[in-house]
């Protein structure tokens, strides 16, 4: 008997005036950096694929808009051979493709590596990136912030990758930078979120976009960087090392969607004292 009234008070709430449709896409805000809009706010890496092939099937699957490309990476040299040159796997019209000067020693080096790639007709947006260290490939604050300031004179979109360091995150900002892109976790360690709280600040005093790049090992920790309020998200080794990097992409595009949805929408705040989630009295009344 009381089974049986159970099941009927279930069904009345689950089908119900007050019943959600489960099956409707999540539609979130656009990712705005620089005036150009973005309906996607995953960005990816292309760095570790087994194939340049396998790394064009997973930017789809991931539904990115935003792909990096380390120019020691590409050939700029205008060659025939489409399996040597990265660049001939991205669809230009399809991404926007964002330089990246990984490997610059030092700020005189990733300013010479921007130039070449606008020389070479990509667009002038940078993500900047100097990281002399080669054991924990930590960026340098003093070589990026000088980098920064003579690529935004010379009219570059310039995208800072950082350490979670609210100081510099603000210093960038002030000298234009279109975006800063603190670190969640060493690049490839794969720990997730570790500088939670540094980014946390960062994000409570951004007047740019920000983007939780590196460290991000699950789409777990993609979802958890979106809920804190990130504006985005960078994916590289994640995506390109699993043994199916196409479906993992789609799982990071679901879980950057589920993140920056909970965001948008508000999350309950945490507490010490149990609610019950179901009334305890009058239900069988």
């Amino acid at each position: 008997m009381l089974a049986g009234l159970v099941e009927n008070e279930l069904s009345l709430r689950l089908h119900g005036e007050d019943a959600q449709v489960m099956s409707a896409p999540v539609m979130n805000l656009p990712l705005e950096i620089a005036g150009r809009r973005f309906q996607s706010r995953l960005m990816a890496g292309t760095g570790k694929f087994a194939s340049n092939a396998l790394m064009r099937d997973t930017l789809a699957s991931c539904g990115s808009e935003i792909v990096t490309v380390a120019l020691r990476r590409a050939d700029l040299s205008g060659g025939d051979d489409p399996q040597a040159d990265i660049l001939k796997f991205i669809d230009p019209d399809k991404y926007l493709i964002l330089p990246n000067t990984s490997g610059a020693m030092d700020a005189d080096e990733a300013v010479r590596l921007a130039r070449l790639a606008e020389a070479a007709g990509l667009p002038k947006w940078v993500k900047l990136e100097i990281h002399p260290d080669p054991t924990y490939l930590l960026p340098d604050p003093i070589e990026t912030l000088k980098a920064a300031e003579i690529l935004v004179r010379e009219g570059f979109t310039v995208l800072p990758y950082i350490n979670a360091d609210p100081v510099l995150a603000k210093r960038l900002q002030e000298v234009g930078t279109a975006a800063v892109m603190p670190l969640g976790a060493p690049i490839g360690s794969n720990k997730g979120v570790v500088t939670r709280d540094q980014i946390r600040i960062i994000i409570d005093q951004a007047i740019v976009p920000v983007v939780v790049d590196a460290g991000l090992g699950a789409p777990s920790h993609a979802a958890e960087a979106m809920e804190l309020g990130a504006d985005a998200v960078l994916i590289n080794t994640a995506m390109a090392i699993p043994s199916d990097p196409v479906r993992m992409g789609e799982a990071f595009k679901l879980a950057v969607e589920a993140g920056r949805a909970a965001y948008e929408i508000g999350l309950p705040e945490a507490d010490d004292h149990a609610s019950a989630t179901s009334p305890l009295t009058g239900f069988l009344e």
